[in-house]
């Protein structure tokens, strides 16, 4: 027996079982293939979510094994803000609000803020979230 996950014209989805492929599209030609919900007759299969084989359980066990090296995760991080985002230092907030109203146009940036001028963005309902990074000189020691 085989199941085959089929839809209806009205798009109704339901299980049919088969001997194999042959007997569901033989029966499906002759019109024995009805939807059990409405009785419609036009009837195809469907992509089955069983038959999707997501992973194998030693493919699973190799991603678990696997160490997180955090640090060399936060300089790619660190290196992908570096390279995607727009330096706009202190002036962060005015650039951000500027968005926000839609005076510029919206864009990746990066900056500095104080604790004042966050509060304020939260206030104003400004989306933003803070990426410590080390300082220049610090990174050089490193």
């Amino acid at each position: 027996m085989i199941i085959f996950d089929l839809e209806c014209g009205s798009g109704h989805v339901f299980e049919g079982w088969f001997g194999d492929l042959q007997a569901f599209e033989e029966q499906n030609g002759r019109g024995l293939v009805k939807c059990p919900y409405c009785e419609n007759g036009d009837i195809r299969k469907i992509m089955s979510p069983v038959a999707v084989k997501k992973s194998t359980p030693a493919m699973a066990l190799e991603a678990e094994k696997a160490p997180i090296d955090y640090k060399q995760l936060a300089r790619e991080v660190v290196e992908y803000i570096h390279k995607n985002f727009d330096d706009v230092g202190p002036q962060f907030t005015q650039e951000a609000l500027k968005m926000h109203y839609q005076v510029t146009e919206k864009r990746n940036i990066r900056g500095s803020a104080t604790a004042e001028e966050e509060k304020m963005l939260q206030k104003e309902g400004v989306e933003f979230f803070k990426v410590p990074f080390q300082k220049a000189d610090e990174e050089k020691k490193n």
